[in-house]
């Protein structure tokens, strides 16, 4: 009798498993070429093996752990693993917080080369994760039968290089600067290892690579030069530099070499390209330093802006400031859009910029006029002295912005009456008036905050439905300035990222800002505290918004709610109906139903995923795959895995 109830047990099981469909391999095939899936970041592919109907069947496919990772409590500081993967010739290839270059077969992940670039900076100091976002690929348009580097690999380091690798065997290019690097440091002054240094992938457009820096935030008045700059693709010889001063501004030379003007908006983030019209577009920062402008006399003109640069001369053609001296830190944090979608401003060829504000400006790509109305429109007033405010502030129609703009001690919000009056009182005690409401010496209250709303992540736009797709953080903070000598008394050694202090050297002022929580820990802003949401690009419409991320991995069990999760990474959408996104603060990649917002399928991962997926199918027998770098951020365990998901066999 107990061998017929476990052979009833297990027909029983037999017959109450779900099948796996069999996979269709008619579908298109597709790599992954650039950091945004093209050189103009839509983020979409259209791959349609994993759709909507059994994406649920996803297993893992293989895991690559590189090793690279810190948590800053030995030599090297902590580290990031934000890399977004790229997937050419049938190779895979993506950088490491520590700068090594990878290169792996993309449908086992096994090993087929490594670059260390063997870095010489103190890896330990600054204040932010160390990461490398990607890497650019270059083929020849006229390879030399067996000569070496007829594609290359291009990346930016920590030590401020540029290298050129060839694609084949990891090796550097010795036709390219010298022995395959090129400095990047020359012309921009006296600057510290972590005050300037490239993290995000280079752009490669007809025969230049193209290459900004991240630039320190608040550190001083006179920060390293946010210089762009453009070098030949053979033998890395400079073609241009683009120095964002205002039209007829003489650069001033300075100390230690410098040509490039001190102070100017860097760009930090990712760029995108137009081949055809040779044209690159680069979102810009925060002229120096981002929260107090007394002393920029002039050189945010190009701060906070998307800016169109000539591909040949590195002129600018046009730029579009979508913060007016811009004193929140609400640089533009992520890649200009490319796309062209009949009903969407007449068809035109256009820009979609997203910002941290949660605004997404359309612009068109050849002269930067929005192809729908923008709004000048009264902000706040009333700065510290020495503060010179724009009486109006930029505000796009279509769509309409995209996050909450204001944050009174009326909508403070709390688990119980006790935090949620905690929360009441913290901002009644501070200056709260609303998106812009300017840097205060009493605090004031910055939603959204400088970390956005959007960041790097940016957009993901279906070109065939006319969608776009945005990932935001719903977390306020406030900003508070400290008079130069009462902050030059404070013992600014215990304070690390997130938690910031800056000194803004040169300025009257030292900055604090920080997250606005209650005494429980939880933001004072009402749920959720991390959105997906979809957008009709044709009506400028919101489709849907969904709550993104749960407090998983940062309150104990059994307080994992779905509130939503602070989430800095990016989302991608495919011809099969999937948005893949992971960002948040819990470990998980996630898919959801681009129709719907339905959340369909999430994979738990070892680490935070603080990336932008990718994914690819290399052959017509071939299986979809989807990767994701899991490796942690500064609220988060730091890691090193590379995962790769398909369907079963």
């Amino acid at each position: 009798m107990m061998r017929q109830a476990a052979l009833l047990t297990l027909l029983l099981a037999l017959a109450s498993c779900k099948s796996s469909p069999p996979i269709d391999y008619a579908g298109p095939i597709a790599t992954w070429s650039a950091y945004g899936s093209d050189e103009g970041g839509l983020k979409y592919s259209p791959l349609t093996q994993i759709t909507t109907e059994n994406v649920d069947q996803l297993e893992t496919a293989w895991i690559y752990h590189h090793g690279d990772f810190s948590d800053g409590s030995g030599e090297y500081g902590r580290t990031s693993f934000q890399a977004t993967p790229i997937v050419v010739d049938d190779t895979l290839y993506f950088c490491t917080a520590f700068n090594r270059v990878i290169a792996l077969e993309p449908e086992t992940g096994d090993e087929r080369w490594t670059f260390d670039p063997r870095l010489e900076a103190k890896l330990g100091s600054g204040p932010y994760p160390l990461t490398c976002r990607g890497v650019a690929y270059w083929a020849d348009p006229q390879p030399q039968p067996d000569a070496v580097c007829n594609t290359r690999i291009f990346t930016g380091t920590r030590d401020a290089e540029l290298i050129a690798l060839d694609a084949l065997t990891g090796a550097p290019c010795p036709s390219f600067g010298e022995h395959g690097r090129v400095r990047l440091r020359e012309g921009i002054g006296e600057a510290e290892a972590w005050e300037y240094y490239p993290t995000s992938p280079p752009l490669v457009i007809r025969d230049v690579v193209v290459v900004g820096a991240l630039v320190a935030d608040n550190v001083r008045a006179d920060a390293p030069s946010g210089v762009v700059r453009a070098f030949d693709v053979h033998s890395g010889e400079l073609r241009w530099a683009w120095d964002p001063v205002p039209p007829g501004w003489d650069p001033e030379p300075g100390p230690g070499g410098r040509s490039y003007q001190s102070g100017t908006p860097n760009v930090w983030s990712i760029m995108s390209g137009d081949s055809k019209r040779g044209l690159v577009f680069v979102p810009t920062g925060n002229a120096a330093p981002d929260v107090y402008g007394g002393e920029r006399h002039g050189l945010d003109y190009y701060s906070s802006s998307t800016v169109a640069l000539d591909a040949s001369t590195g002129e600018a053609v046009w730029h579009f400031q979508t913060v007016h001296h811009d004193v929140w830190d609400y640089d533009v944090p992520c890649q200009p859009t490319l796309f062209q979608i009949p009903g969407v401003g007449g068809g035109a060829p256009a820009v979609a910029q997203a910002t941290k504000m949660g605004h997404v400006f359309l612009l068109h790509r050849e002269t930067g006029e929005p192809l729908y109305p923008v709004e000048e429109r009264s902000v706040p007033g009333g700065g510290v002295k020495g503060e010179m405010l724009s009486p109006t502030q930029p505000f796009p129609t279509h769509p309409p912005p995209l996050h909450p703009t204001s944050l009174t001690p009326d909508d403070a919000w709390g688990f119980t009456f006790i935090d949620r009056r905690d929360c009441a009182e913290k901002l009644a005690s501070w200056r709260s008036e609303g998106i812009f409401t300017p840097p205060s010496l009493q605090g004031s209250v910055q939603y959204p905050g400088s970390a956005g709303g959007p960041n790097w992540g940016g957009v993901a736009i279906d070109p065939v439905n006319g969608v776009l797709f945005i990932n935001q953080i719903r977390m306020a903070l406030v900003s508070t300035l400290i008079p130069r000598k009462q902050y030059d008394q404070l013992d600014t050694s215990e304070v690390v990222y997130p938690d910031e202090l800056y000194p803004m050297q040169g300025t009257p002022y030292g900055v604090k800002r920080g997250a606005v929580l209650s005494s429980w820990g939880a933001p004072c802003n009402a749920p959720p505290w991390g959105t997906l949401t979809a957008v009709d690009l044709k009506s400028g419409a919101v489709l849907w918004d969904v709550t993104l991320g749960t407090t998983r991995d940062q309150a104990p069990f059994p307080l994992w709610l779905s509130l939503g999760a602070p989430n800095l990474g990016g989302s991608i959408v495919t011809a099969g109906g999937v948005v893949f996104i992971a960002a948040t603060t819990d470990k998980f990649l996630r898919g959801f139903d681009a129709q719907t917002g339905e959340e369909i399928w999430k994979q738990r991962l070892p680490y935070t995923g603080n990336s932008t997926p990718m994914t690819y199918r290399l052959r017509p027998t071939s299986k979809q795959y989807v990767v994701i770098a899991a490796g942690g951020h500064g609220w988060s365990e730091p890691g090193d895995a590379l995962m790769a998901f398909t369907l079963p066999d």
